[in-house]
């Protein structure tokens, strides 16, 4: 048998045989910082129940239709992911190392990348998703795809039970959701979601202007946006806000700016976490901006919204710019972020002086330097 870590692989045959017919399905998005965490994925619903917001258009599901997936068959995912755990710790005690992920990664990783070994892609990527998920402590889970919530509340109770029944240990279960949806479930509601082990939703602001959320399509309005913050918050549930800098373009910054920072202290969020506008190809935006309807700000425009935001800023919260779309720069030694990219970002109001203290330091290197939003649009495709 194939040998990629130094060792016959013919003692765990069993084990490998097992591994190639599992299988959990998994959806096309997670947030960065889901990965950064190794988050087990799980897809509890398909694609977007919206589809019509104008920077994305349901690019990212193919504008595939939206789907509530069985709950029998999110838990029979769940027993697949139990059944993969299983396999590979049972190779980490015949190893020797009694169950420890860690210190048998080599042996692991030789049986799940050797294409010869294990199954088709679906399969291949359950079997990489489910051993870095363990290898990473196996303490975070991530529902997919972008609006689970909206399934009907018992529903996703029964779901999260199961997990949390299913992995005792996990510390965090989170999920993508959209403020219309929040804003529609009853306290009481999101109060079962979180006892039953919800513990964070990633809510897409975009804006906290209204002019520009009717512009840009998004569905929802700034009150509807507080509305669903404050009650997820209430309910204990821990709330990260994206949020779009250069959305508005040069017309619409500034109010952009001084409402989406009104919206952001009345809800008072865990995590707010900065994409910086770049035109997505096969989008509304995309089209209006090549008709010349949209211009792009400029590295030092959008640095000046992004300080008059901050400026306005009066909240406890966490301000991160963990995406390569925010500001960098070129110098001598290669590309250089203006800000940390790590998923914890910047404490408010602690270090709120240190970023405005980053903000004029880039204002104060030359543009030229800056990378452009269009020069950025062939990466988002």
């Amino acid at each position: 048998m194939a040998n990629l870590f130094g060792g016959d692989l013919s003692a765990y045959a069993t084990d490998i045989r097992k591994l190639r017919g599992y299988f959990h399905e998994m959806g096309p998005i997670r947030p960065p910082s889901e990965g950064g965490s190794f988050s087990l994925l799980l897809r509890v619903t398909r694609n977007c129940p919206w589809n019509k917001c104008a920077f994305c258009w349901g690019k990212s599901f193919g504008h595939s239709r939206f789907e509530l997936r069985p709950v029998e068959e999110v838990k029979s995912d769940i027993d697949t992911v139990k059944a993969i755990s299983d396999a590979l710790t049972a190779i980490s005690w015949k190893a020797g190392f009694a169950g420890d992920i860690e210190s048998v990664a080599g042996l692991i990783e030789s049986v799940i990348y050797n294409r010869s070994l294990s199954g088709n892609q679906d399969n291949f990527q359950s079997l990489v998703n489910v051993f870095n998920w363990m290898y990473a402590g196996a303490r975070t889970a991530f529902l997919q795809d972008a609006d689970t919530p909206v399934m009907h509340t018992d529903q996703l109770v029964e779901i999260l039970k199961y997990l949390k029944g299913t992995f005792p240990g996990l510390q965090r279960i989170t999920s993508n959701t959209r403020s219309k949806t929040i804003a529609r479930k009853k306290p009481e509601e999101l109060n079962q979601l979180h006892e039953a082990g919800l513990t964070r939703l990633h809510i897409g602001l975009e804006t906290g202007d209204d002019e520009l959320l009717t512009y840009v399509a998004k569905g929802v309005t700034a009150a509807e946006h507080i509305l669903a913050g404050q009650k997820a918050i209430a309910a204990g549930i821990e709330v990260s806000e994206y949020i779009i800098p250069g959305l508005g373009g040069k017309a619409m910054w500034k109010q952009h700016a001084e409402n989406t920072a009104r919206v952001l202290n009345a809800i008072n969020p865990n995590f707010i976490r900065s994409r910086s506008f770049v035109p997505r190809p096969g989008t509304p935006m995309f089209e209006a901006y090549s008709k010349g309807e949209i211009e792009l700000t400029s590295p030092h425009e959008r640095l000046r919204e992004i300080k008059l935001m901050v400026e306005n800023m009066e909240l406890d919260s966490r301000l991160c710019f963990d995406h390569d779309n925010n500001p960098r720069y070129r110098s001598p030694a290669g590309m250089v972020p203006l800000f940390k990219l790590d998923y914890g970002g910047y404490k408010f109001p602690e270090e709120k002086p240190l970023v405005l203290e980053l903000l004029n330091k880039g204002l104060g290197i030359d543009e030229k330097l800056f990378i452009h939003a269009k020069n950025l649009i062939h990466l988002v495709e």
